[in-house]
């Protein structure tokens, strides 16, 4: 075989692994709705409810610690029951919000029993900080919520009772976003997550397969933690490492769609990919733990094989990386294939991955649309996000490739949460807040990425290959999109802001409208967010203030 030969059939054998991880998601599809009628019932109702306690693991959460502990604070349960535990390592003016909500919340419920615990020592991180705070919990039952989730006042009484059965170790609820239309970037999060979190979630818990509690939204057996070995901090998902050890120990997880907690999306694109790295580098991480284990242990065929899928899904993005390269030069050496191996080979497992990957989207959204009772979001709204959903995954794929290869070879690193900033709706801002994802050196590899795909275009359109344009221009648009938008609102981006900034640039004040000054940010410091029942409403404040600043200026 000569190298053109060896060039195509390795582009071929990616593209068909890659078809192989699309079509397994169109078999959650599948395990769905075969399963969709499978919904858990509770066995029976507790004579006497049992103690639950609620744990908040807080890590420098200035925007968004009040309006948690507000909510939390508001969860019907029988308060000589009910304990809640601040698990604070913040280092910044979160310890004291913190303190003085708590101090707040005491007077207004006089018999909540709340805990602050702050540690100096961050061992383990959230692992740790949820280790240490079992140490003095009361509850036989631990309920965790991270910091951007904002639980209603009804969700232990919607799952508490499950918990009749002995062999139930987890409940798990459904994320729901508050601010999902915010931008292009949060609606297509929430597209993924509501695939994640009904599709594979519900089609794999409904038809007996392993699932895993999501580190948050969900109610913990403390017995089954125990039992399971507790909270390990070796990996950086805490919460599929401790899901996956609790399963093979025999115990029973159960998912709730129908529950929603609602939460906030991260809105700023750096801050996405900090938790997808994280999440992807701590799947890996856990593969390379327990897969073994999973695999020669005495659970079925089925579990096995689908926590295969599971915990080697991210190993999609180094191939995705790899196939993207190839692109270039295969349409290079293949100048001389016609339209009909194109449409025999090319097309099939192209379109075998991406309409699998729609397909999945696409029932995930109808399914969440039913539960929600929301008649807004058509199908074709839903179709006209895809394109972007697909880029963005594309777009991804140098930030994945990093975090995989980081935990194929044991390199360790921190627990690097993802920043929040207290962003309900359109009007509010994020821009001027402390919190900032990490710097970084990928958006440049992925504008690369990006400027090589304007070469790939060019020589397809150059030699006819018309019908590869459009999957090109998926991949030109996902690069060109990640990199550059990680750029802009990155330390890059900053730059060239202060650079136009400069007094010698500054525009007077006396060439501005009154509503231009007033609507311009100032060096004030973000305002603490209000109580959740507030977040709704907040939207609607703002274009308000605006119609009156509006007004104001005629």
């Amino acid at each position: 075989m000569d190298a053109s030969g060896a060039l195509t059939a390795l582009y071929l054998i990616i593209l068909l692994a890659l078809a192989v991880y699309g079509f397994h998601r169109s078999s959650l599809v599948f395990l769905y709705y075969r399963h969709r009628d499978k919904q858990p019932v509770e066995s029976g109702k507790f004579a006497e409810l049992p103690a639950v306690t609620v744990q908040l693991p807080l890590f420098n959460e200035m925007y968004v610690a009040e309006r948690l502990l507000d909510s939390v604070a508001a969860i019907r349960y029988p308060r000589d029951r009910y304990q809640i535990q601040v698990l604070d390592d913040s280092t910044d003016e979160t310890r004291e919000i913190c303190r003085r909500k708590i101090a707040e919340i005491v007077v207004r419920y006089s018999d909540l029993d709340i805990e602050y615990v702050h540690r100096t020592d961050r061992t383990g991180f959230k692992a740790g900080a949820l280790e240490n705070g079992l140490r003095t919990a009361k509850g036989e039952l631990v309920l965790i919520f991270d910091a951007d989730f904002v639980p209603n006042p009804d969700i232990l009484e919607r799952t508490v009772h499950f918990f009749l059965d002995p062999k139930v170790a987890v409940v798990q609820c459904r994320w729901e976003h508050i601010n999902r239309d915010f931008s292009a970037l949060t609606e297509a999060q929430a597209l993924m997550l509501n695939g994640h979190f009904v599709m594979e979630h519900a089609g794999r818990n409904r038809s007996g397969r392993f699932f895993n509690f999501n580190g948050t939204a969900g109610l913990w057996r403390r017995a089954a933690i125990v039992d399971a070995g507790g909270w390990h901090h070796d990996t950086l998902t805490e919460d599929m490492d401790l899901s996956y050890r609790a399963q093979l120990r025999g115990w029973r997880f159960v998912y709730l769609p129908q529950i929603a907690a609602p939460a906030e999306l991260p809105v700023e694109m750096s801050a996405f990919k900090a938790q997808q790295f994280r999440w992807a580098k701590g799947s890996i991480q856990v593969a390379r733990k327990l897969l073994p284990r999973i695999l020669g242990s005495n659970a079925t065929f089925a579990q096995k094989s689908e926590a295969f899928f599971h915990l080697t899904n991210n190993f999609a993005y180094p191939l995705l990386l790899l196939l993207s390269l190839l692109l270039l030069p295969n349409l290079i050496v293949r100048t001389t294939h016609g339209v009909r191996e194109v449409l025999m080979i090319d097309l099939p497992l192209f379109f075998g991955t991406t309409l699998s990957l729609a397909s999945f989207y696409l029932a995930s959204e109808r399914e969440v649309a039913r539960m929600r009772g929301d008649k807004s979001r058509s199908t074709w709204s839903t179709l006209g996000q895809l394109p972007l959903v697909l880029s963005l995954g594309i777009g991804l794929c140098v930030n994945q490739t990093r975090a995989v290869l980081e935990a194929v070879f044991g390199r360790e690193t921190e627990f690097v949460r993802t920043p929040k900033h207290g962003i309900c709706g359109k009007l509010e801002t994020w821009s001027g807040k402390k919190y900032r994802a990490a710097k970084s050196l990928t958006p440049f590899f992925e504008m690369l990425m990006a400027a090589y795909f304007v070469v790939a275009v060019h020589i397809a359109i150059v030699n006819g290959h018309y019908i590869s344009v459009p999957f090109l221009l998926l991949f030109l648009f996902g690069f060109g999109y990640v990199g550059v938008v990680s750029a802009w609102q990155g330390g890059f981006g900053q730059a060239l802001r202060r650079l136009w900034q400069r007094p010698d640039r500054a525009i007077p004040v006396s060439m501005m409208s009154s509503s231009l000054v007033a609507a311009m940010p100032d060096a004030t410091p973000a305002p603490i967010l209000l109580p959740v029942e507030q977040c709704a409403a907040r939207p609607a404040r703002a274009r308000a203030d605006n119609e009156s600043r509006d007004r104001a200026s005629i």
